[in-house]
């Protein structure tokens, strides 16, 4: 069976260790992986890939040394082998230019400003997850324990 990824971005290493704090719940079914910036997200994603896992969900900051979280998830939009990955922007810094350019060029399934509160985090990844793996059409029980239940239950009536 392959691994479900679950990839944090953040240029600062003390708001990738919240995010994947938070995140931990998921542990024992998701692998948790973090990126310093864009240029080692996109590396990640390749190796991923020729592992044969899954890129399930991005959560990806804005502002970034040498590319912006918007280009970052334009990028992985653009890529058909994840064409079903949820994105998520999670910033502070974000102009409203920026937004509107995620949601047009980056396709983000969520936006989430920072600071966040660690429940609302892991319940969206948990719905995106969610619709992650009905959409590629994985066997989703072996899931349950990390799944939203009510998206599930909706989605499979």
């Amino acid at each position: 069976m392959e691994k479900i990824n679950i990839i944090c971005i953040d240029d600062q290493q003390e708001v990738l260790d919240s995010v994947m704090r938070d995140l931990r719940p998921l542990t024992p079914l998701i692998r948790l992986e973090e990126a310093s910036g864009v240029e080692d997200c996109l590396n990640l994603i390749e190796q991923i890939d020729d592992d044969g896992d899954l890129v399930g969900v991005i959560i990806s900051d804005q502002v970034m040394p040498s590319a912006s979280g918007t280009d970052l998830l334009a990028k992985v939009a653009s890529d058909k082998r994840f064409a079903k990955t949820r994105k998520i922007l999670l910033t502070g810094q974000a102009t409203h230019a920026d937004t509107i350019n995620a949601i047009n060029d980056g396709h983000i399934d969520n936006y989430i400003e920072k600071p966040w509160q660690p429940e609302k985090l892991l319940t969206v990844v948990k719905k995106l997850l969610t619709l992650y793996i009905l959409d590629m059409g994985l066997d989703h029980t072996p899931y349950m324990s990390v799944l939203d239940q009510q998206t599930l239950y909706a989605k499979l009536r």
